[in-house]
């Protein structure tokens, strides 16, 4: 008896296929080393940078000198405001763009599908200058207004404020929210959604009720993914030439190349790593209690 059931108890030791730990620990050495040559040295030098003042030694002023400044929690807040209001507009839109393209039956959805893919690779600052050409001051749509009424110049000049800015980035960033929807939605059972649609459920019911739940893990990992990429978004700015619009990246440029304060531009690029960093771990912390 003892025999048989040392026989059908599974042996305990490093499954099949996997290397030994040292052997693991040798093939993760290569990757590491390059990751803390490109990224983490970088790092340490803006770091180090950050609490080394132009007048010498070592010190924290600069961190005071910045955290106190107007211009720094203006831009804070700016690139607090710009990033939530633009993953929220990212949310709605790729939500809605998801649905129709996923479940409402129309000739090149396929296409439509993988253009969103294609979209992906598309620098920010190329969707800003197609803004710029049709929302510009010289731009299409002000140039047909004024060809149809005779005014003097076009109406349109909001490329160049705030909400410029906020269009710009939800135009850019939402296919960022529709892949992973469109993958999610594409593993989705429709049988669910037959049954909703026979028991006479309505559309706004059946998104609300039975793709929504299955939605959320998708919408979660977009969204945060956006919201970081917007927190630290520099291209799209420059490019609509906002400038009363100043966020935490802009500052960081004017500091370093404008103004040559280096230890301010490293402190206002430490806090925004910080916040960055710190997004992230909300994330993963949130994502893993609701089990995602």
């Amino acid at each position: 008896m003892s025999e048989a059931v040392a026989a059908v108890r599974p042996r305990r030791g490093r499954p099949r296929g996997l290397p030994r730990p040292s052997t693991a620990l040798l093939w993760a050495l290569p990757p590491t080393a390059l990751l803390a040559v490109v990224f983490l040295y970088p790092l340490a030098l803006v770091v180090r940078q950050s609490v080394h003042p132009d007048t010498g030694g070592t010190s924290l002023q600069p961190y005071a000198d910045v955290l106190a400044s107007g211009a720094f929690r203006e831009a804070l807040w700016t690139t607090v405001w710009l990033a939530l209001a633009s993953t929220a507009g990212c949310l709605v839109l790729g939500f809605a763009l998801a649905l129709v393209i996923a479940f409402v039956p129309f000739p090149g959805a396929r296409a439509v599908s993988r253009f969103v893919d294609v979209f992906l690779s598309f620098p920010s600052f190329l969707i800003t200058l197609a803004l710029v050409f049709v929302y510009g001051t010289a731009g299409l749509a002000n140039g047909l207004w004024t060809d149809l009424t005779g005014a003097a110049e076009g109406p349109f000049r909001f490329l160049t404020t705030p909400w410029g800015v906020l269009l710009a980035e939800i135009t850019y960033f939402t296919p960022f929210v529709m892949r992973p929807l469109l993958a999610a939605f594409s593993q989705l059972d429709t049988a669910q959604v037959e049954v909703a649609g026979s028991l006479g459920a309505r559309a706004p019911m059946i998104v609300r009720r039975v793709i929504l739940p299955e939605a959320l893990p998708a919408l979660a990992a977009g969204g945060s993914l956006v919201l970081v990429l917007c927190l630290n978004e520099f291209g799209i700015v420059l490019f609509t030439g906002a400038k009363d619009v100043t966020t935490l990246p802009m500052l960081v440029y004017g500091k370093a190349i404008l103004e040559s304060d280096y230890p301010g531009a490293c402190v206002v690029a430490v806090v925004n790593v910080l916040i960055s960093v710190g997004l992230y771990g909300l994330y993963r912390v949130v994502s893993r209690r609701a089990g995602a």
